[in-house]
């Protein structure tokens, strides 16, 4: 049976699942077999297994930093919210319903056999579990029925790191704070603080330090650097969503929808040298990009919505009757059509008008398409781009004219295109590198700037050198070996 070590952090955002990252990579550099786990994930960034399942793409990330094929028992349970107040529940990669918070959390109890069952059968193949816990342990309204914090610690004896964010401020009131409200046995199980996103001189920390050991007992295992590392990001959280400057050749504008899901579909075109996104949620910030981007959403129907009376919707209308292109995946697909019809009432009962810059209907249905992809690309001027992605929607969409944008490897036709505005349902599409370079050359060269002045790194190496960058960085950083012997002396017990 695997070691364990649990990753816990103050609040959302304080790093938890890159240093999870970074241990599930350190321990494949140290010759372990290492896989990561999440009990319980609340994201719109979700991942397709290659069985077909639905995961949460942090631990898509931890996976890859392990080495290791992403499998659904690394999530058991993904809930994708849906509104301020309900989410649609996924477990074991399957959709188990549509839940309002109150009622998820007078049934998730009944969800630990799911959980352990999946976590139990990963630790009987590797010889380490990293954990990750969720927001904070100290949640002390959610802590009687908690299934990912200290309740997880508890249920697979796990000793605890507990993760602090100085970035923002106040990180020995974050640490001692969350400590002074813990149960003493939940206490107990933390062998170590970590003071994540440091940037300055460490000395300079010393007293705080060891005010913080003195008042908690409790020895600091790190201070992590602020890093510049470039790991795909979970959540709304994500820094990567507060560009809204582009400073490259190439300007293009990723509408940040209210409910944006899988935006990490554009990172490789965050790689590329000639291309700078930026991500647009007033309509005055708009501007005139190179390339508008629609991208996945939760709630295709209220984001339409917002997107009309936010003004946006104009605007986008104003520049693709200028020639500008644009670009829906998924959701963002959707919205391009002429119409979204509901009949069941999956989001909104009744029928909505789309933008009408694509010629196609879509028709919401309850069941939901899973499924990895391989694809060769139709439209001009990409035709030959191979793409390897996978489709997660509500609904079938129907192209009543244009031209499909892609061929399926299963000989069906996906999306659509008309003029320079492109649809497609395929997440990951710029993942393999071969669209990606074909739109970089389209877009310099409709500005007059060669392509070949540009050149875009291999995305699965470039991938590999920022995991390794991060092992390093958090390596040199933390006390590796009062971990081990935690994790040893707690597989003892």
């Amino acid at each position: 049976m695997a070691k364990c070590i649990m990753v816990q952090g103050t609040m959302s955002g304080a790093g938890k699942s890159l240093l999870v990252t970074a241990l599930c990579r350190i321990f494949r550099q140290d010759g372990l077999r290492v896989a990561p786990f999440k009990s319980q994930n609340m994201a719109l960034n979700s991942y397709i297994t290659r069985d077909g399942l639905e995961m949460g793409r942090a631990q898509v990330a931890q996976a890859e930093a392990a080495g290791r094929e992403p499998d659904v028992r690394m999530n058991p349970i993904l809930l994708k919210p849906s509104s301020d107040t309900g989410s649609q529940l996924i477990v074991n990669g399957r959709v188990r319903g549509q839940y309002a918070a109150r009622d998820y959390f007078a049934m998730k109890k009944t969800l630990i056999p799911d959980i352990l069952q999946a976590y139990h059968s990963l630790a009987a193949e590797n010889d380490v579990i990293v954990i990750e816990g969720a927001g904070s342990p100290a949640e002390i309204n959610l802590k009687a029925d908690d299934i990912v914090n200290m309740g997880l610690a508890a249920m697979v004896n796990a000793p605890v790191l507990l993760v602090g964010d100085i970035d923002r401020g106040g990180v020995f009131a974050q640490l001692y704070g969350t400590i002074a409200l813990l149960e003493e046995a939940e206490r107990a199980r933390i062998v170590g603080t970590v003071i994540n996103k440091f940037r300055g001189d460490v000395s300079l920390l010393e007293p705080g330090l060891q005010m913080l050991r003195e008042k908690t007992g409790i020895p600091v295992l790190g201070v992590v650097p602020y890093g510049r590392w470039d790991i795909d990001d979970e959540d709304s959280l994500a820094p990567r969503l507060a560009h809204t400057r582009a400073e490259r050749p190439v300007d293009i504008a990723v509408i940040r929808l209210p409910h944006i899901s899988n935006f990490t579909d554009f990172a490789p075109l965050e790689s590329h040298p000639a291309l700078g996104v930026r991500y647009v949620s007033a309509a005055q910030q708009l501007g005139t990009p190179d390339l508008v981007i629609l991208p996945g959403t939760k709630s295709t129907v209220d984001d339409l919505l917002w997107l009309r009376s936010s003004g946006l919707e104009a605007a986008i209308l104003k520049l693709a009757a200028g020639d500008t292109p644009l670009l829906g995946v998924c959701g963002g697909y959707q919205m391009l059509g002429n119409t979204i019809c509901d009949p069941e009432g999956v989001e909104a009962k009744g029928t909505v008008a789309g933008l009408g810059l694509l010629p196609c209907d879509t028709v919401f249905s309850p069941q939901k398409t899973r499924t990895r992809m391989q694809a060769r690309v139709l439209a001009q001027p990409f035709t030959g781009a191979e793409l390897d992605g996978y489709e997660i929607h509500m609904g079938r969409t129907k192209r009543t004219g244009g031209e499909p944008f892609c061929r399926l490897h299963t000989g069906a036709e996906d999306g659509a295109v008309q003029d320079n505005v492109f649809g497609t349902y395929l997440h990951g599409l710029f993942d393999s590198g071969s669209l990606t370079d074909r739109l970089a050359a389209w877009l310099l060269a409709k500005k007059g700037l060669p392509a070949d002045h540009f050149h875009m790194p291999d995305h699965t190496a470039y991938k590999e050198e920022q995991y390794d960058r991060l092992a390093a960085g958090v390596r040199a950083a933390l006390n590796m070996k009062a971990i081990y012997r935690a994790m040893e002396d707690y597989h003892h017990e």
